[in-house]
């Protein structure tokens, strides 16, 4: 019987070398190692990851800031200029537009230091943009328009004169690289205006007028140089037409009812003439607290308007209402501690003014700041305030606290060393001023009537 050969069940097939198939292996392997350095490096982004957050354009931020400032937001309308420079650091143009407002953005400042430190972070915008592109017309014009807001006495001293003439000499080259920037023939008329040149700076501005009417800095600068003529009537009309054009600007509004007041005190004016200029004047001053409210700004310049103004109707209680409601939008405001100083001391609220000028002179601890604002000391915030040095703005501050410490000076109660020091720093500085120093030397006889001595100026 044949049996046949047993055959394996399971039949290994010999492995046969495919040098393509090597080679696809080698690709492959060499493949994986530069995806995995790319992933470790950061190079490659693994599949399957959160989006990231996109990143904003240059022009979104610019965008945003144009949107702001024409809402009236200036601060926020700064922060988005800020950005937009963090992204291109290079862009001149930003750089001067950021400069532009945030020297605009003083008029929502309370006091000198504040709008100095202001002024300076413009300073340092737009001379990076000078830097950046130093033939550029536009770059120089608002370069004048930041030096002239900045010469100030209250904020440089003796230099303000000197600052002036860099502001004239930056707004010439301006049109010398352009003469046909309107902007630059604007903001020389404002120049022009501080140095008292008012015929040239009406020249000037007129030209920018008919050149570009529906500009708000022309406007804005055209009723600048009416009202510094004490023509208030056009430098209204011409405010109002800024305000046609940019609406949302506090600022203008603030001009306008300032100008209203102004014509409201004009001497030989009745009461009942002066009545409906007044409620002109505290219209406007509305108008910003409701934009302000509209965009939850919490300003207190159009509280201390409106203080000023009912103040100056004799309505001294809506007076020191409103300089209150201010204080309670910024507490830390020697400015305002001032101001309800005055308001009580025109209403004969003598021992009321002393610790409100106090503040504002000398400063004042955290609770008396407390007591003077009649704040809430378990829920409002407590800060002390650090008293303003003696300048232009707040001369006004210090003569009449000296001056109603000496009076409220009793044998009792002694007011007058204080009032001495007090009305000595002003006499130092002030001694050829023919209105301020009489008040100094009634406030000083009556110290020297309890046996006092003036103190003898170096």
């Amino acid at each position: 019987m044949l049996v046949p050969e047993k055959r394996p069940i399971f039949l290994k097939r010999r492995f046969q070398d495919n040098p393509y198939r090597i080679v696809i292996w080698i690709v492959i392997a060499i493949g994986f190692a530069f995806i995995l350095k790319g992933i470790s490096n950061k190079t490659i982004t693994p599949l399957f990851l959160p989006t990231g957050t996109p990143t904003r354009t240059i022009n979104s931020y610019t965008q945003e800031g144009e949107t702001q400032f024409a809402a009236g937001n200036l601060p926020a309308a700064i922060t988005a200029y800020q950005k937009a420079v963090q992204v291109d650091p290079t862009n001149a143009a930003i750089w001067a537009e950021l400069a532009r407002i945030q020297t605009y953005s003083t008029t929502l400042l309370t006091t000198d230091a504040e709008r100095y430190q202001r002024l300076q972070e413009a300073m340092i915008s737009i001379n990076q943009a000078v830097k950046l592109t130093p033939d550029d017309s536009s770059v120089h014009a608002i370069r004048a328009f930041v030096l002239d807001w900045t010469a100030n006495p209250s904020y440089v001293g003796e230099n303000w004169q000197n600052m002036l003439s860099q502001a004239e000499q930056e707004a010439v080259k301006a049109i010398q690289i352009d003469n046909t920037n309107t902007l630059a023939l604007a903001f020389y008329a404002e120049i022009l205006t501080d140095q008292q040149n008012l015929v040239q700076a009406d020249t000037y501005i007129k030209q920018a007028v008919d050149r570009f009417p529906n500009s708000m800095d022309v406007r804005r600068i055209n009723a600048y140089v009416e009202e510094s003529s004490r023509n208030y009537t056009t430098a209204i009309e011409e405010y109002q037409k800024a305000i046609a054009i940019a609406p949302n600007l506090t600022f203008l509004y603030q001009y306008v009812g300032a100008n209203y007041r102004t014509l409201a005190s004009k001497e030989g004016l009745s009461a009942a003439e002066a009545a409906p200029l007044y409620d002109q004047a505290l219209s406007y001053f509305a108008k910003a607290v409701a934009i302000d409210t509209q965009q939850g700004i919490q300003d207190p310049i159009p509280y201390l308007s409106i203080a000023k103004t009912y103040s100056q109707m004799g309505e001294f209680f809506s007076a020191a209402l409103n300089v209150r409601k201010a204080l309670t939008f910024n507490a830390t405001s020697p400015d305002i501690y001032g101001q309800l100083g005055i308001v009580y001391f025109k209403s004969r609220n003598y021992e009321g003014s002393i610790p409100a000028l106090k503040c504002a002179v000398e400063g004042c601890t955290a609770a008396e700041a407390c007591d003077v604002r009649r704040c809430d000391a378990t829920t409002d915030p407590m800060v002390a305030i650090t008293g303003m040095p003696l300048s232009p703005n707040t001369v006004v501050y210090y003569y009449t606290y000296g001056s109603v410490l000496s009076a409220m000076h009793t044998r009792t109660a002694d007011y007058c060393g204080k009032a001495m020091t007090i009305l000595e720093e002003v006499r130092k500085a002030y001694s050829t001023d023919t209105t301020i120093m009489p008040i100094v030397e009634q406030g000083e006889n009556i110290c020297i009537s309890y046996g006092f001595t003036v103190p003898t100026t170096p």
